[in-house]
Formats: structure tokens, C-alpha cells, sequence
């Protein structure tokens, strides 16, 4: 028989116990708290960018993101579906009360462009992409994905950060965070704008969120160079390469009266990078040195069309930054835009063939070029090139209007390069592209599979935040494992 608890054992019992729940949060703040599941980097505060070792060994070293902003219609570029153009201008079965992000639906409706077979695979893609059509031989498409939200913002939020809402890493933050970089006078992230501007979402697809500043994306383009870098006109070179070497040996002699001070060794070596950049930014911008070949091979040259000449320099930047050992670099293409034309992006609520007649030539050459481009120097062995967009597109067109509504229930990604098997196809909508039905995959499982390319696994990679060991895939996320060569 037990004795009763007394009020004075009850409250000794109880304090022992928040004594070691205090103890327990202490050491885990400090690392030092044994936490199997996580895998913390380890960094060295001196040199946070330095290369480090993933979970195991990868296939790819490095990632080249291609977002296309504005939510590309899966159905007018990659996604076949014949009972759609069979059952044009009727209504879409089961659809009458399906209220979307603009409000009722009109009818099927299929696509103003024809589907061809490409490549030896035959894989049927559209006529508004057909340089990219050339390549299916080469791509591992996943036409099975869903969404969480049917809004730009949050959408774009969700497809850069694993969340809809502001605030949290970005997938580039999260591998640069965990691998550092492989070049040492570059940033280890950098973002590509549009040459028309920002994402809707802007800088949180490329934002540090919780994790340290230091692995925000760095964005600039070929068009608009690094702000703030070039050195006033009132200094000279001379002076201004002796006033960082006085600047470092001062940081050196301030930082050995602190030792073991991480943030006052990140930030130093930041400020050093700044000034490392301030060489190679500049010569890794420089598209000068590119043959005329490349740059008609890219669309570069092509007067008669300046957005899609800007957005293949923007291309061409990204593969001599892929050349340079960046860890990883994310294009857009669209942009956010009010006034004048309106949006700019993806965005085909209104007219639709008019919009992605315009849209459509501006991706197609140059983003092909830059795959042939990144295969033909062998850097496809180790580069996993990433295609996708925030979601997808309705089958009908919007009652009263000549384009295709919001649709986070079915859209496609694709992917080339280290570690994917091509040509692949992987799941399916329904016969009109409107759920995902077959082998249905999330965002989630995405970024897990992307991650495990980098030799890194999602569930194992956290930072403890406010009480939480926050992941780039929250709770969720399985690696899709049968795309995976």
C-alpha cells in the first residue's frame, strides 16, 4: 500500500520536475540538448558560407529554380488532356457550384495551342512552349501536384517557403543554411528577378525568415546589378583596396577581444564577402565574354522582342552562376506589375491566348537554351534544374471572361538534371486537368524530394524557433521516391 502525498513531497516533486524541464530548454537553446531526429550544421562562425557535408552522399550539388510567377497554366503548356479538346464548350460534369478565386465558372475549354508529340518519348506538349517541348527526352514531370491556397501571394509563399504565410525561410535559405556554398567570393543564394520586376510575393521567396540573415537570397539581375556595390567615383581602386585591408585587420584585432562571439565572426565575414562581391559580382554579370552564338542560341540578341532578350541574359547569368559553384539559384520569370499593361506574369484571368502568346516566347527559347547550355558543359551531372509555378489552372474558362481561373487542386512541375530519371512522367490529373487523382503529391513532398537530391533529409533538417524545430516541409513531406534515378 502507497503512502498518500503530502503537500510538502507534492511541491518538492514539482519543483524537481520544472528544474529539469529549464535545464532541458537551456541546453537545447544551446545546442547541446541530444536530439536524434535533427541534424544541426555545424558552422564555423569565421566562415558561415563554407562548403558542408550533406546527411549523404547527394546526386546533385547544386539546384537552378526556374519559378514562373502567376500560376502557368498546366494545361495550355505540359498537361495533355484529349476528353478536354473532345468536350469543348461543355460544362465541366460535377462543376455547377464550384466557385473559384474570381468567382463561377464557364465551360470546358480547351487549349488555343495544339499538342505534339516531342522528342523519342512522345510526350505531348503544347505549341506555346515548343523549344522546351524539344527536350522532353530530358524531363521528369510531375503532373500530380496540389496546393494549399488558391491566392498569388500565399501561393508563391508556399511554393518558396513550405508556408502561406510571410515570415519563414525559403527553400534556398534552408540548402544554403545547411551546405553553404561551393564558391567563396559569391553569395551562396542568389534570386533572379523578372526584368519587369518582383514576384507578387517579392523578397519572401527569397527571405532568411528565422534562420540566420546571412542566408537570404541575394537578388540582382543582368539588367540591374548588385545595389550599392560599385565604389564612389571619388575613390580610386588603390585607396579602396587599402581601406578594406586596414578595415579586416581592425575587425581581426576587435574580434580577438571577443573569442567565440558567432555573431560578431558572421558578421565580419559578411562585410568580407561585401567586399569580395564588389570583384565578382561585377565579372560574373559581365555577358561580354559570351560568343555570339550563345547569345542567339539564348534569344539574347532578339531586338524585335527586348522582355524575352532581358529575361535569356537573365538565364545566361544564372548558368555562370551555376558555373561559379553557387549553391543555388532561383529565376523568375513573370512579374508583379500594376499600371500600363497590368500584370505581367502568368496570371491569364482575362484573355488567356493574347496574355500567353506574349508570355510564352519569352520562357521558351532562352529557358531551353539554358538547359542545353548546362548539359552540353556537363553540368547537368551535378545541377538539378527545377521547373514549377505557385498552381494551376481551372479546365473552363470564368463566366463572363476569356481565361482560366486559380487552381491549387492539380498542376504540374518538372525537373531535369542530377538525379531524376528522363524521360518520366509521374501521376496524373483527371481527364479534364482539374484534381490530381493519380499518385497525388504535395508541395510538401516537393521540397522533401528536392532535398533529398541535395543529400539532405527533410525530416532531420530543423531550427529551433520560438518554441518549435521548424522544418522546411512543417510535419509533412515524402521524398517521391519513383522519380528518382
Amino acid at each position: 500500500m502507497h503512502s498518500p502525498i503530502n503537500r510538502r513531497s507534492l511541491l518538492l516533486d514539482t519543483s524537481r520536475g520544472l528544474g529539469g524541464i529549464a535545464l532541458a530548454c537551456l541546453l537545447n537553446e544551446q545546442g547541446l540538448l541530444a536530439n536524434p531526429s535533427s541534424s544541426v550544421p555545424e558552422i564555423d562562425p569565421e566562415h558561415p558560407f563554407a562548403s558542408r557535408k550533406p546527411h549523404f552522399p547527394a546526386k546533385a550539388k547544386r539546384v537552378l529554380m526556374i519559378f514562373c510567377s502567376g500560376a502557368c497554366s498546366q494545361l495550355d503548356t505540359f498537361d495533355y488532356k484529349p476528353e478536354l479538346i473532345r468536350r469543348h464548350g461543355e460544362p465541366l460534369p460535377g462543376g455547377e457550384n464550384i466557385v473559384t478565386f474570381q468567382g463561377g465558372q464557364g465551360n470546358l475549354t480547351k487549349s488555343p495551342w495544339a499538342f505534339k508529340p516531342r522528342g523519342e518519348c512522345g510526350k505531348m506538349v503544347s505549341d506555346l512552349v515548343p523549344m522546351l517541348g524539344e527536350l522532353a527526352d530530358d524531363m521528369c514531370f510531375i503532373h500530380s501536384l496540389t496546393g494549399k491556397t488558391n491566392t498569388h501571394g500565399p501561393g508563391e509563399n508556399f511554393m518558396s517557403t513550405g508556408f502561406t504565410l510571410d515570415g519563414f525561410p525559403s527553400m534556398g535559405a534552408w540548402v544554403t543554411w545547411a551546405m553553404g556554398t561551393e564558391s567563396q567570393d559569391l553569395p551562396a543564394y542568389v534570386a533572379i528577378p523578372d526584368p519587369r520586376g518582383t514576384p507578387q510575393s517579392s523578397v519572401n521567396n527569397w527571405g532568411p525568415g528565422f534562420l540566420p540573415a546571412a542566408f537570404q537570397g541575394t537578388d540582382f539581375n543582368a539588367s540591374k546589378p548588385l545595389r550599392n556595390l560599385d565604389r564612389p567615383e571619388s575613390i580610386d581602386q588603390a585607396t579602396d583596396r587599402k581601406t578594406r585591408d586596414f578595415l579586416s585587420k581592425m575587425n581581426r584585432r576587435h574580434l580577438e577581444n571577443y573569442p567565440g562571439d558567432s555573431e560578431l565572426a558572421a558578421r565580419i565575414s559578411s562585410y568580407e564577402l561585401a567586399a569580395r562581391m564588389q570583384l565578382s559580382v561585377p565579372q560574373v554579370s559581365d555577358l561580354s565574354s559570351e560568343t555570339a552564338d550563345t547569345l542567339r542560341m539564348y534569344g539574347a540578341d532578339d531586338s524585335q522582342n527586348p522582355l524575352k532578350a532581358a529575361y535569356a541574359k537573365n538565364c545566361i547569368l544564372s548558368r555562370r552562376l551555376i558555373e561559379q559553384g553557387v549553391r543555388f539559384v532561383q529565376v523568375f520569370n513573370g512579374a508583379y506589375q500594376t499600371g500600363g499593361e497590368g500584370v505581367s506574369n502568368w496570371d491569364g484571368h482575362k484573355d488567356l491566348e493574347n496574355q500567353y502568346s506574349k508570355h510564352g516566347p519569352v520562357l521558351d527559347q532562352p529557358t531551353a537554351a539554358l538547359i542545353r547550355d548546362l548539359k552540353q558543359r556537363g553540368l547537368l551531372e551535378d545541377t538539378l534544374v527545377v521547373w514549377c509555378t505557385e498552381f494551376g489552372r481551372m479546365p473552363t474558362f470564368q463566366a463572363g471572361a476569356s481565361g482560366r481561373d486559380h487552381n491549387p487542386e492539380g498542376f504540374t512541375a518538372w525537373m531535369v538534371g542530377a538525379g531524376v530519371k528522363a524521360p518520366f512522367t509521374y501521376g496524373a490529373t483527371d481527364e479534364f486537368g482539374y484534381k490530381a487523382v493519380e499518385n497525388v503529391a504535395t508541395v510538401y513532398d516537393f521540397h522533401a524530394t528536392i532535398l533529398h537530391l541535395l543529400g539532405l533529409d527533410h525530416e532531420r533538417l530543423t531550427y529551433y524557433h520560438n518554441g518549435i524545430q521548424r522544418r522546411l516541409t512543417d510535419v509533412h513531406g515524402h521524398v517521391i521516391r519513383p522519380i528518382l534515378s
